[in-house]
């Protein structure tokens, strides 16, 4: 049954970062061109601005917020009731903390359709060692990222890896300064040309985002590498998962990352010890995702050494 409630497309980014260049290619659309009332919610203003003749022509109203205490429910409910939107597009500001919008309760006719993160190329690498929760918080919240003004010789694979780290569900769009799209490939440290992986340490964070979006790759090969064992009583009898410790985001933020292991001698394990695990990998239903995903069925399982760096980090 399709959604009946007023759509928000909620555009998140940081200042200049392109996100009122996406919202005014947005409107010439014929989608966004058919004379629908539309509420453009600006919540900061960048070098690109509004033309009130462009916005008119397509019956947009524009209404700037000035400060993060005016964006609440009942001032969403008042919009609501003067201007009866039929659609209505939010422009974020990227400083401001994205838990207002978590915490944001929307009125009862409207529904957030579509969250994207808009971010220049040309000032990620800065943002994303300088304010890299910031950074973090918003892709987390996006069904897509678009990367604007990007250049073939910046590490687009390894910014693909960190978007994936915390969001594997997001599309992501890489385009140049002309807006057309940039192919990006996955350049792997390792060969998927031979049957065996020997997986190394710090390789692992690859290894484990490309075989999610990509199992057909891996299905029927083993591979070799070094885990953590994680044992515990709701796991299915005769299995454990081998995994690593990963930041995400900063020191605070550390998950652990694996795969679901059958092995018939899972018992003798102790949490949290390091092994070596050689696998075959599958692609299989399993009750412990409720859905199909990498399966591995160990071949040998022995004591190993704790690495130099137990972390692993996705770049």
């Amino acid at each position: 049954m399709p959604d009946s409630r007023i759509p928000l497309y909620l555009i998140t980014g940081f200042l200049d970062g392109g996100k009122t260049t996406l919202l005014l290619d947005t409107l010439n659309m014929d989608y966004f061109n058919d004379g629908q009332r539309t509420v453009l919610l600006l919540c900061e203003e960048g070098e690109v601005e509004y033309d009130p003749a462009f916005l008119s022509q397509r019956n947009c109203r524009l209404i700037p917020i000035e400060s993060q205490e005016q964006l609440n429910t009942a001032f969403l409910q008042e919009i609501d009731r003067r201007y009866q939107p039929e659609r209505v597009l939010l422009e974020f500001n990227g400083m401001w903390p994205i838990n207002l919008l978590r915490n944001l309760k929307l009125p009862k006719t409207w529904g957030l359709y579509q969250a994207i993160d808009v971010v220049d190329g040309s000032t990620f690498q800065m943002y994303l060692d300088n304010m890299q929760s910031m950074v973090i918080d918003m892709v987390t919240e996006a069904d897509m990222v678009l990367f604007n003004r990007c250049t073939e010789d910046m590490p687009l694979s390894g910014w693909k890896r960190s978007i994936r780290a915390v969001n594997r569900m997001c599309e992501i769009v890489f385009e140049d300064d002309q807006g057309e799209q940039l192919e990006v490939e996955d350049i792997l440290p390792y060969s998927l040309d031979e049957p065996h992986i020997d997986l190394q340490d710090e390789d692992y964070g690859i290894w484990y985002l490309d075989i999610q979006e990509h199992p057909e790759r891996y299905a029927g090969k083993t591979i070799t590498f070094k885990a953590q064992a994680m044992t515990g009583s709701r796991l299915p009898k005769g299995s454990f998962v081998p995994g690593r410790n990963a930041m995400t985001c900063c020191a605070e933020d550390i998950r652990f990352f694996g795969f679901l292991c059958k092995y018939d001698r899972a018992r003798s394990l102790r949490k949290g010890e390091w092994i070596t695990v050689s696998a075959e990998i599958r692609w299989e239903y399993a009750d412990v995702y409720e859905d199909q995903g990498v399966v591995l069925y160990a071949q040998s399982v022995e004591k190993a050494s704790r690495p130099q760096d137990p972390l692993v980090y996705f770049r």
